[in-house]
């Protein structure tokens, strides 16, 4: 069980770094806004395709380091109206299967789809192709850091839940 709790550490790592993320993002949109606003008074370009680009990678980071944290703290949309009504046992269950035939093969798909385009835009060195853009090789590799995490934090799940449900008796 001690890679389950490595696995939860490093996406409650990962889950800081999306949250220390958020400020800079707030900013760099903040100043796309006044600097588009501004500039058009002023007659100049204050705000570049760089910021814009820069705003939707913080998007991305956070979204993507986000997942595994948020899974880990039980944080994600339930759209079943009856999950709280149930008992402890049978949300484990649901959850576990849930995990097992959805999660895990969704991410772990996600990841094998990914590689290839990740590997092809590192051996370019892929640039934005807008003027004073910026690299995009690292931000493509967001995706398979996040569905790394969100399938490792699967695996921890379905083992925690794994040991919860052989531990608690039927009749509970």
């Amino acid at each position: 069980m001690r890679w389950v709790l490595w696995i939860n550490r490093l996406s409650q790592r990962a889950g800081q770094v999306a949250m220390a993320l958020v400020p800079l993002l707030v900013l760099v949109g903040a100043w796309n806004v006044v600097g588009r606003y501004v500039g058009r008074a002023v007659g100049r370009n204050l705000s570049s395709n760089a910021f814009l680009e820069l705003q939707w990678y913080l998007f991305s980071a956070i979204f993507l380091l986000g997942a595994a944290y948020t899974l880990h703290h039980n944080g994600h949309v339930r759209v079943d109206v009856l999950y709280n009504r149930w008992s402890e046992r049978r949300r484990a269950w649901i959850d576990l299967w849930g995990t097992l035939l959805f999660l895990l093969p969704f991410a772990a798909l996600l990841l094998w789809v990914t590689v290839p385009p990740v590997m092809a835009s590192w051996q370019m060195g892929e640039q934005s192709p807008d003027p004073g853009g910026l690299p995009r090789y690292w931000v493509k590799t967001l995706p398979l850091i996040g569905f790394g995490l969100l399938l490792l934090q699967g695996m921890a799940q379905a083992v925690q839940l794994g040991h919860f449900l052989r531990r608690r008796s039927p009749s509970d």
